[in-house]
């Protein structure tokens, strides 16, 4: 019998001790390594919870400052200017802020890739509510069927227009719903419209920040769908509102003079504003009382005023009775493709609006310099009524980062000042569309990091 030596088994079990020791240690390195990775992830994710919170509280941060600037500068009417308020990396506190706008540029032959900062005019847009079906149809990417459709959910009858949807048609939808019958409250409703598609609605804007993003500029290697031609074809979203309205009052709150029912109350403004010689030799240009007059821009036209003369007082008259005017489009800050959808303007006359508009930046802010493009009386008369020069409701579309360009936010606002102050009458959570600042803006910010 071969039996090993004390202490030989004594060696072999100390080599196994070793080993058990060895196995065991790793073990324990390894969980350590797990939890010191595991708390590294919490660790990032609080910290990235922490800068979203930042963000958050810096979209209510820039709510308020554009509540400020809109007291400040949105006076009778007025488009505030980019140039007195900061549109573009505003901080607070650790975080950032930045307002997505629109501009002329962006109806260039190239679509522009990088966003230009500051509020959007609400008054820019055709209005869902107020907007003809043979207007509507007119947009960019829309359908006949459709812009009948729109109509027939807006109008208070159950009776289908040419082309139209109504009940009869939504029912054999799956699941079925009914045609509202009345008034459009966001426009994000449209999508509940009978022949609504993400096509339709978005076209190649995926993240609906009005330039073309590079997904959105590759055909079919990502989405959206896209047909690569380095221009944005945004969908209908791009162009409408439910929001535009101009209050039938002064800025002291006093109602506007009716310039087709008022004539003496119209005569007693102009003494005031200019001289009562002048003010008679306009009211003798405009002819006798019971000819009616369509628009303001129809008044300056047949009043004989300079642009400056009519500066004073165009935000002192209406042609309206009730106490709104809903639906009148800027004319100096509507895109090209909204003013093709107007009557006496079309897709013909647009681009010169545009083009006059865009070479003029020091016009005075109202609807007389339309005079200088449509030089046809009868597109005046017709164009007019569609009209205006001011705005009274504003979109501040806030993007915002916490501290180290972290935690992502995104919403936008909507401001009414047709009572008066400005009143925040909606807000929409936008962050799932993505990034919305462009690829500049993220590369700077990384440059920034670095440094």
């Amino acid at each position: 019998m071969n039996l090993a030596s004390p202490s030989r088994r004594g060696a072999n079990e100390r080599g196994s001790v070793f080993i058990l020791v060895l196995w065991i240690s790793f073990g324990l390195v390894v969980l350590a390594l797990y939890f010191a990775n595991s708390m590294g992830f919490e660790l990032r994710s609080a910290d990235n919870r922490v800068a979203a919170i930042e963000a958050e509280h810096a979209l209510s941060g820039a709510a308020r400052y554009v509540n400020y600037v809109l007291t400040t500068y949105a006076t009778n009417g007025a488009v505030p200017n980019v140039k007195y308020y900061s549109a573009d990396a505003v901080p607070v506190g650790d975080a950032t802020f930045w307002l997505i706008g629109r501009s002329d540029a962006q109806t260039a032959t190239t679509t522009p890739t990088t966003p230009v900062f500051g509020l959007v005019d609400e008054a820019s847009k055709l209005n869902l509510n107020t907007a003809t079906a043979d207007m509507l149809a007119t947009l960019p990417g829309m359908t006949v069927e459709f812009a009948a459709a729109i109509i027939d959910w807006r109008d208070a009858d159950s009776t289908p227009s040419e082309n139209g949807a109504e009940d009869d048609v939504y029912q054999r939808l799956t699941p079925p719903r009914r045609c509202k019958n009345a008034p459009f409250e966001s426009i994000d409703e449209l999508r509940l419209v009978y022949g609504a598609t993400p096509e339709l609605l978005f076209g190649e804007d995926a993240n609906r920040n009005g330039v073309l993003d590079a997904n959105e500029n590759d055909g079919d290697v990502s989405l959206p769908a896209d047909n690569r031609d380095a221009r944005l074809d945004a969908g209908i979203l791009e162009y409408v509102t439910v929001y535009s309205k101009q209050p039938n009052t002064q800025s002291d709150g006093t109602a506007r003079i009716n310039i087709n029912t008022g004539r003496p109350q119209l005569q007693q403004l102009l003494q005031q504003s200019l001289s009562a010689q002048r003010a008679a030799q306009i009211i003798a240009q405009l002819g006798p009382a019971n000819l009616p007059i369509a628009s303001v821009l129809e008044f300056y036209v047949r009043s004989g005023m300079t642009a400056d003369e009519f500066a004073q007082i165009e935000s002192k008259i209406t042609t309206a009775a009730g106490a709104t005017s809903p639906g009148l489009v800027n004319v100096n800050t509507a895109s090209e493709a909204v003013l093709a959808c107007i009557p006496g303007i079309g897709v013909a006359k647009a681009p010169s609006l545009v083009a006059y508009r865009r070479s003029n930046p020091d016009r005075p802010a109202s609807v007389a310099w339309v005079k200088e493009v449509l030089t046809d009386p009868a597109d005046i008369q017709q164009a007019g009524r569609y009209l205006t020069g001011q705005a009274y409701q504003f979109t501040a579309d806030v993007a915002a980062l916490g501290h180290h360009n972290r935690g992502y936010q995104r919403a936008k606002f909507v401001f009414d000042l047709s009572g008066g102050a400005p009143l925040l009458i909606y807000r929409q959570d936008l962050t799932s569309f993505g990034w919305a600042l462009g690829k500049q803006v993220r590369d700077d910010l990384r440059q920034l990091s670095k440094n």
